[in-house]
């Protein structure tokens, strides 16, 4: 029998919900590429219920306990002593969600000589150093698509948040000012400006596509070009290299994952090719970005605004910098754990975990490394390299919380 450790965020502040603002939700069966959605043979929840916390457990303990299974489910993730480093040493499988993510380190893999699969509950596996992996036979996969337009939406939100100063015009009210000149005094259209993303895949498509209706400029850069009637149903500029797009865009959104090649990309450097006034928005990963030179760059002015919700390390120091950068709009890594997403990528675990047990195939869409080597669409988006770490700064967090 395996043992699963699963590291969720802790329950809200007041406790587990015992009732939700909305009765049920959609449900999404086929996504928009025609991937299906998840197909468990059962589950044991309720879609659009709290999955993600503690509590919630991604509702897999009636299932996981009748076959036998041992289940930890906690929060505890960083620090030394830390629960999840006490379960290392015995753990089969270990779940994580990019929101909370259990850093899987070279060294903490070299603890967990029984470890088997590393299994993201969401989009994006770089918490787990996929080198190590590679090396010890260690199967990653994550949820793929199961929340990608749970992203795009949160990304149009915030540009819009940005470019309409929506954040202290709201402020305002909330004081019980009527301070119209204040507002306004950075409030701007997005319609006619020039937006692209770094990166094209299911969310930055998704967020293009969102985005056409506004009249505005859509460009993007992809090292996978889209094919040519997309191209020309949605108007779009394409650039070969990061540099020759953000040099025209007033809007960048940030879609691309998380790897040796990425991390750091915008640095001081690459914020000074950008137009004077342009705005970031980052829903991808925070170590993309350079955090001291966003911080200078909003201070100067150089950017008129940076939003987003993915931090590096995450959890985030009380003294992490973009908390008190002006002009920001970031919030916690919110964007993928709608209750919605919860529902889609809670059910994706369970297919996985019930592939896994039975013997059968996980599918090649969910497959990050697999063999001791990138596969699935590990193979598509990730390159070899360790761009993971950040467990000891996190720690931090508990510290000053």
């Amino acid at each position: 029998m395996a043992k699963i450790v699963c590291v969720l965020y802790d329950d809200p502040v007041d406790g587990y919900p015992q009732s939700y603002a909305r009765d049920s939700i959609p449900e999404i069966r086929v996504y928009p590429d025609g991937q299906t959605a998840p197909p468990p043979e059962a589950i044991d929840f309720v879609p659009g219920h709290l999955l993600g916390s503690v509590s919630g457990e991604l509702g897999l303990r009636k299932f996981l306990e009748a076959r036998g299974h041992t289940l930890i489910v906690t929060s505890d993730k960083d620090g030394e002593g830390c629960e999840l480093d006490r379960h290392l040493h015995d753990a089969d499988i270990v779940i994580s969600q990019p929101f909370w993510p259990a850093y899987l380190t070279r060294e903490r893999i070299a603890k967990a000589p029984r470890l088997k699969l590393a299994l993201t509950a969401g989009i994006g596996s770089d918490h787990v150093d996929l080198q190590a992996a590679m090396e010890r036979g260690i199967t990653v996969a994550e949820i793929t698509y199961c929340n990608s337009i749970s992203v795009a939406e949160h990304v149009v939100m915030m540009i819009l948040g940005l470019v309409r100063n929506y954040i202290p015009s709201y402020q305002w009210v909330v004081k019980g000012g009527w301070n119209i000149a204040d507002c306004v005094a950075r409030s701007y259209d997005l319609e006619g400006m020039q937006v692209g993303t770094v990166a094209a895949g299911r969310i930055g498509l998704a967020v293009l596509k969102r985005l056409q209706p506004f009249d505005v400029q859509l460009h993007y850069t992809d090292r996978h070009r889209l094919a040519p009637e997309v191209e020309r149903e949605l108007n779009l500029t394409f650039h070969p290299t990061v540099e020759s797009m953000i040099r025209v865009c007033d809007v960048v959104t940030i879609n691309c994952p998380l790897h040796p090649e990425t991390e750091h990309m915008f640095d001081e450097v690459m914020l000074a090719k950008m137009k004077r006034g342009a705005y970031i928005i980052n829903t991808a990963r925070g170590k993309i970005c350079d955090r001291d030179a966003i911080a200078s760059a909003l201070e100067s002015g150089q950017l008129a605004g940076y939003a987003g919700d993915v931090w590096f390390p995450q959890p985030a120091p009380q003294d992490h910098p973009w908390r008190s950068m002006p002009y920001h709009g970031m919030t916690p890594h919110i964007s993928g754990t709608s209750l919605s997403a919860q529902a889609r990528y809670a059910a994706g675990v369970r297919e996985v975990l019930e592939c896994w047990f039975d013997g059968r195939p996980i599918r090649e869409e969910y497959l990050i490394v697999d063999g001791g080597k990138l596969a699935g669409m590990g193979a598509h988006s990730y390159s070899e390299g360790d761009a993971t770490g950040g467990s000891e700064e996190a720690a931090r967090f508990k510290k000053t919380a």
